[in-house]
């Protein structure tokens, strides 16, 4: 392991790390949304392989979200904001959806994950970017099959993109009339049926690559990992302050944007 390459993964990680938190605390969301997109220009910098870039931006932001989603879903929890019922329904359906999009990211090229990154992320963005208050789809949550049909989705599209599922389940839960602070506390433990098993899948999907960058199980970095989140931690309190003097559908703007330049730079690279 060229010392060199130790030194400039690592500084390109605590980079990433601190946009990333800086954004995450901003915009009040997990982070993985933000990270993604970062550590992949940061590996592109360092020179990482295009073939496995994408997904080891992926398979590393899941496995940073594993401890923030834990603790973020014990405050919660203690504050029984958690939609215990739902949560629970989603036990099952949530890992489903990890595991087949794991199996998804053991064969799909770095062209294909960045698609279905981008075409998510302009979904959010249009979504947050055009979103009125009295937009519903009904009162009550559906029940199954229809419940766990969407568990699956949310699983399966956010371990492809390496989020916690906060953004999917946010969405899911306000459309039909839930309280936000009670869709953030139960997003905290989708986040949790999604990160344990996505990061374990990334590593099985990545093993023995020998396009990965140095410090890498799989595809999952741990010198990215051992960087990021300290340094995530860190900068995020300041993102949040900033928060505090806007309003939230300002933030709502921002973040949209935010998405839709993202998606657009995937599909940028995707053209180049």
């Amino acid at each position: 392991m060229p010392i060199g390459d130790i030194v400039s993964l690592a500084l390109g990680a605590a980079a990433a790390g601190a946009a990333s938190g800086l954004l995450a605390g901003l915009f009040g969301i997990g982070g993985g949304a933000v990270l993604v997109p970062i550590f992949y220009q940061a590996l592109g910098a360092l020179g990482v392989d295009e073939a496995v870039r994408m997904h080891v931006a992926v398979g590393t932001s899941l496995a940073i979200i594993v401890p923030t989603a834990l603790r973020s879903f014990q405050a919660h929890f203690a504050r029984g904001a958690v939609d215990v019922a739902l949560l629970r329904s989603f036990v099952f359906a949530v890992p489903a959806g990890v595991v087949v999009a794991s199996l998804v990211a053991a064969s799909i090229s770095s062209a294909g994950l960045r698609l279905v990154f981008a075409a998510i992320a302009l979904a959010v963005g249009l979504r947050l970017l055009f979103n009125r208050p009295h937009w519903r789809l009904g009162d009550r949550v559906p029940e199954n099959p229809w419940r766990a049909l969407i568990g699956f989705l949310i699983g399966l599209s956010s371990t492809l993109m390496g989020i916690g599922g906060g953004v999917m389940n946010n969405t899911f839960m306000t459309l039909y009339g839930r309280p936000i602070h009670e869709a953030v506390a139960t997003s905290a433990g989708v986040g949790v049926l999604i990160a344990i098993p996505g990061s374990i899948g990334y590593v099985w999907a990545g093993w023995g690559n020998p396009l990965l960058p140095v410090g890498s199980t799989g595809f999952v970095n741990w010198i990215a990992l051992a960087l990021i989140f300290p340094v995530t931690i860190a900068t995020a309190p300041l993102g949040v302050r900033l928060s505090h003097a806007l309003e939230r559908r300002h933030l709502e703007i921002g973040f949209g944007l935010f998405m839709l330049v993202v998606a657009a730079r995937f599909a940028w690279s995707l053209l180049g």
